[in-house]
């Protein structure tokens, strides 16, 4: 096929070969962490580079990269002459192609180093990175969630229109199927009504049967409601979206990750720099505080990586540098020093400080 595309068929195949595999072997399959036996596996998936790491993204039996991609190119104002400083839609004008160019040249330098997948959450998002991805589809997963036409949209809480969404935006982006549907829920996901939960797991189960989607699962923000919905539905909700930063710390007992565990979900975890906050400086490459915000940056990562609940982070990234930067904390020792925990304390403590007013709530994902 064009741009080296697996077809539907092809995925519905595969798709349930491993299905029949995961329902055999479930229970003693590690949750993220690689066995010795699974280095076969983890030199074919799409990018592999053996100086990445690679972890096991839950009972989809993906193997993704430790730090994965953000959707949103927030602070792209620094990278781009005249760019938006924003994260969802995509500029227009004369910022167009250095926009374009810019997100192929991230995904490009993505590739280089094993990164392997990108979460594109929003319409915007999806178009982007079906564009950077052109021709080299087949190296990168795509992860898609249209939320304009999602569950925060109270008109689009039907099954029918929630496939009507998916299909829609896999027809505006060129797409013959997506990695993981993953639907952007209410972030207070508990809000949702019954027959309106109901809607949403009979949307995702077809659009996995279709061969529309590989996998399926939600974002949300909302941590009770998270744990609820995957002991109710652990088959239909193999991968969770959901904020782990910096500065979040597992609570000892009760923790929504002891679901997660459980059931084999994947968990890809946004918002890990608290939406730039953990940073003093503007992300600009020239910054004075450029430094310091890099070594913070590989040390949010590691530490994040240390939960082995949480498959990967995935930061959003408007250089390449940036790039180079959550690739090399990957190479860095994993486990955090006395004087590394001091210096993450502090940059924690100055990250809440710094915490815009919309992101408040944040302050929730203090103890997960």
């Amino acid at each position: 096929m064009s741009d080296n595309q697996v077809t539907r068929r092809e995925f519905v195949q595969t798709t349930a070969g491993a299905a029949a595999a995961f329902a055999v072997g479930a229970s003693v399959l590690p949750h993220v962490i690689a066995r010795a036996d699974d280095a076969a596996d983890i030199k074919k998936t799409r990018s592999y580079n053996p100086e990445m790491e690679y972890r096991r993204l839950g009972k989809t039996n993906m193997w993704i990269s430790a730090v994965c991609m953000g959707g949103h190119w927030k602070r792209i104002d620094t990278a781009i002459k005249g760019g938006k400083n924003a994260g969802y839609s995509q500029p227009t004008g004369d910022e167009k192609a250095r926009f374009a160019q810019n997100r192929h040249d991230i995904v490009s330098r993505c590739l280089e180093h094993g990164i392997n997948l990108v979460d594109a959450c929003t319409g915007g998002e999806v178009m982007a990175y079906s564009a950077a991805l052109k021709g080299r589809r087949d190296k990168m997963f795509l992860n898609f969630s249209w939320y304009e036409g999602e569950m925060r949209n109270e008109t689009c809480r039907k099954k029918e229109k929630l496939l009507e969404t998916l299909d829609n935006g896999m027809k505006q982006a060129g797409l013959e199927y997506v990695d993981l549907w993953r639907v952007t829920c209410n972030e207070k996901g508990g809000t949702h009504t019954q027959a309106e939960v109901d809607e949403l797991i009979a949307a995702l189960d077809a659009a996995r049967k279709a061969g529309k989607a590989r996998f399926t699962g939600i974002s949300t923000h909302d941590r009770p409601w998270i744990k609820k919905m995957v002991e109710t539905y652990p088959d239909t909700l193999q991968v969770i979206v959901t904020p782990y930063t910096a500065a979040s710390k597992t609570l000892p007992t009760d923790s929504v990750f002891e679901a997660i565990i459980k059931h084999d979900i994947g968990v890809l975890g946004i918002k890990p720099f608290a939406s730039n906050s953990l940073f003093k400086g503007d992300s600009s490459l020239d910054s004075p505080h450029r430094e310091e915000d890099d070594k913070m940056a590989r040390l949010a990562i590691r530490y994040i990586l240390c939960n082995p609940a949480i498959t990967a982070p995935i930061p959003g990234m408007v250089h390449t540098q940036q790039v180079d930067n959550v690739a090399a904390a990957i190479k860095e020792h994993r486990q955090l020093d006395a004087n590394d925990k001091a210096e993450l304390e502090q940059a924690g403590r100055e990250m809440w400080a710094r915490l815009p007013a919309d992101y408040q709530w944040l302050r929730d994902w203090r103890n997960v």
